[in-house]
């Protein structure tokens, strides 16, 4: 990944931890339980839960590898390399009650990124009170979030090399450096404009715009824009709009594959719109272009099959705090893959319907450096099994 290997990996790790603090005095006052999250019912005596005992300190430590991943989404070995990195931040700097393990405090989030659960049913099974799960999911999706810029990192040359062979001998397509789409993270209506969260299927949500590697590891992951916006609106509002007129993010003329959603450039490839005259070497190109571009629709399937929350409809009230939830279970999805810790439940996700998603703004000037540069490449490409 990038220049870095794993233990390269986990130095630049723990100096983006060390060297950036978030926590401030406010965000370790009691106020921050109803800044966080909505706020929290007082239970009375009369409607107390019963919550499980000893889960973390007894039931857990007795799992095998094959339980411990079934439940935690990862491999123990993996669990302990990502802690081993945030821990620092999940400790209570300042004097007051103790804050719990940071074990503890990892293991629910990753309960909260891998289920649909409520926080009232993480409570009982971790034996914590609401305001205390809140914290915990807090902490760790922060930590994590620092972390992305060591994990989801846009490749170099030597990296970029692998991966375009990599896209070449599984979709014949040369030259890809990534493959680009948006997923919709669903999410309950917001108190807020709700109406400027409904996407295209009817259902509120936030986006996630991805580009991923061959391996389906993310590159690059921009999250926050509500389900109302386009996806070539979402990519302009991305940092990735700067990038792709960067021939240093590009080089040897490699690019992006994307769907019609996005204006073709010449670093971001889309297939030919087809209105029933495409040519046979059309039909072709477009063919071994969707091939390439799967890597995204299974990235996405195994991000969302391992974090489950984001298959579903994610319960968290509070949007602004959404975006950085989403980016914390993408950095723990490429740290799986960089561990070799794949997980089998992936999401067979049905692809994003193309028809009516001109890119936003009606009529796009003509990029004809593009135009040549996907014409060359149509008449070049092998004829395969359309």
């Amino acid at each position: 990944m990038g220049d870095f290997n794993e233990q390269e990996l986990v130095g630049l790790a723990l100096k983006l931890v060390g060297e950036i603090i978030f926590f401030s005095s406010s965000e370790e006052s009691e106020d921050d339980d109803h800044d966080f999250e909505i706020a929290v019912p007082f239970l009375t005596a009369k409607n107390v839960i019963p919550r499980m005992e000893n889960y973390v300190e007894k039931i857990v430590p007795q799992f095998n590898d094959g339980q411990f991943k079934s439940h935690f989404r990862m491999l123990p070995e993996t669990f302990e390399f990502v802690l081993n990195i945030i821990a620092p931040k999940l400790v209570r700097k300042k004097p007051g009650c103790p804050t719990i393990k940071p074990n503890k405090q990892f293991l629910i989030a990753i309960w909260k990124m891998a289920t649909p659960d409520s926080y009232r049913s993480i409570c009982e099974k971790f034996n914590v009170g609401r305001a205390t799960a809140l914290k915990c999911v807090r902490r760790v999706v922060n930590a994590l979030d620092i972390l992305a810029p060591a994990f989801i990192v846009w490749p170099n040359e030597e990296r970029a090399k692998v991966i375009r062979n990599g896209f070449f001998a599984t979709s014949n397509f040369p030259n890809v450096l990534g493959a680009i789409d948006g997923t919709h993270i669903n999410i309950p209506a917001p108190h807020d404009h709700p109406e400027s969260y409904v996407n295209r299927k009817g259902h509120h949500s936030i986006q996630l715009q991805a580009v991923c590697d061959h391996q389906c590891k993310f590159i690059h992951c921009y999250a926050g824009n509500v389900g109302s916006v386009h996806d070539q609106r979402v990519f302009r509002l991305s940092e990735l709009h700067e990038d792709i007129n960067n021939p240093s993010k590009f080089s040897n003329n490699s690019h992006l594959v994307g769907d019609a959603a996005y204006t073709l450039h010449e670093h971001l490839l889309v297939p030919y719109r087809d209105n029933g005259h495409l040519t046979e070497k059309q039909k072709n190109y477009n063919f071994c272009h969707s091939s390439s571009r799967m890597a995204i629709e299974r990235s996405f399937g195994l991000l969302k099959g391992r974090f489950r929350s984001l298959l579903t409809t994610l319960a968290m009230e509070r949007v602004d705090l959404i975006p950085k939830f989403i980016i914390a279970c993408c950095v723990l999805h490429n740290i799986c893959l960089l561990k070799n810790d794949d997980f089998a439940s992936t999401v067979e996700l049905l692809p994003e319907a193309v028809h009516n998603r001109d890119p936003v703004g009606g009529t796009v000037a003509v990029n004809r450096l593009a135009v040549l540069k996907r014409d060359t490449i149509c008449e070049r490409l092998s004829i395969r099994n359309v």
